[in-house]
């Protein structure tokens, strides 16, 4: 059985992908877009300390002079790929490992090489901690980076003490840039099904605009496919990276969407609300799926905000990507 990266970035998260529960169709993440442009971080004496060997996505074999001793955060390029840039905002596919730089262990166990699902993280600091960001961003598809720098400016306003560190360890991340990720379904567009909401997708972005027919909703939810896409199955309990959009049947108000977010959404399947799970589940990766969902498969009796007992919710789901 595939050991998936979100095992270990998962608590790399500090918003976003980290606010998964089934009270929510999908996680909320950061409304802040990220910077324009990125940072660059430049190599120094504690990166270019770090001696790492092995092919692109295989395990790296890395040493670390520890104690590792650093004042900045510093970036040095192990190989340097030729693919697309992971440009600011940008839905990076990695393979990654971290160490305690002052004991030279890891911080948890490496993964995403070897054949293993890759992660799915945007290059935003407000939804990844900044060691991530910076360790990625502005590199080509096909680098392999290490990244060194103090714990708390690696890991902003993370925990570190989950991982056993304190305010005075560095630590260190190896990455590999796998992919940049597609921000919309890829799928061949599908004939309209009868009375469902009506769906344009904006030239530009990709987000989709809702139009809700003058009808009673349904009773049941309903799910059908806007663009068929030939990836791979998305199963029960993988994790899924989508972009999504929720509105209102009553009035057609959105009430979430991560396009008007800027960023992608990964979570598991079973984390969300029913109608969204089954909306997702057996469906091929590069679909766009519209799925209505009334009361019983959202929030039931109790809501949620602006979501009254009685409302049934409309989504439009562009499957990126999934993994287990």
């Amino acid at each position: 059985m595939r050991r998936s990266l979100s095992v270990l970035t998962a608590a790399l998260v500090v918003a976003g992908l980290a606010a998964c529960s089934s009270s929510s169709p999908a996680p909320s993440a950061s409304n802040t877009a990220a910077a324009a442009t990125c940072q660059n971080v430049k190599s120094g004496s504690a990166s270019d300390s770090i001696k790492v060997s092995g092919s692109f996505l295989k395990s790296p074999d890395v040493t670390v002079p520890a104690p590792l001793k650093t004042g900045d955060v510093e970036r040095s390029v192990v190989i340097k790929g030729k693919g697309a840039e992971a440009k600011a905002g940008s839905s990076v596919d990695i393979a990654l490992a971290a160490y305690n730089g002052t004991t030279g262990k890891e911080l948890t166990a490496s993964a995403g090489f070897d054949g293993q699902p890759t992660q799915t993280i945007t290059v935003d600091d407000k939804a990844f901690v900044p060691g991530l960001v910076r360790a990625v961003e502005c590199l080509p598809v096909g680098s392999r980076v290490v990244l060194t720098a103090p714990a708390k400016t690696a890991f902003g306003n993370a925990d570190i003490s989950q991982f056993k560190l304190t305010s005075k360890d560095s630590v260190v991340f190896v990455a590999d840039i796998a992919d940049i990720a597609p921000t919309r379904a890829n799928g061949t567009p599908v004939a309209p099904t009868p009375g469902f909401p009506t769906v344009k997708d904006d030239a530009k972005t990709g987000e989709p605009s809702i139009t809700i027919p003058k009808a009673d909703p349904p009773t049941e939810t309903k799910i059908a496919v806007l663009k068929q896409g030939d990836g791979e199955t998305v199963q029960s309990g993988d994790t899924v990276t989508v972009q999504y959009k929720g509105v209102l049947w009553r009035n057609g108000q959105m009430f979430d969407s991560s396009w008007s977010r800027g960023q992608v959404a990964s979570f598991q399947t079973t984390g969300v609300v029913k109608g969204f799970q089954k909306a997702l589940e057996g469906q091929k990766v590069g679909s766009q799926v519209i799925a209505i969902v009334p009361p019983a498969d959202g929030y039931g009796a109790q809501g949620s905000g602006e979501i009254k007992a009685t409302d049934t919710m409309v989504f439009v789901i562009d499957i990126l990507k999934t993994s287990r």
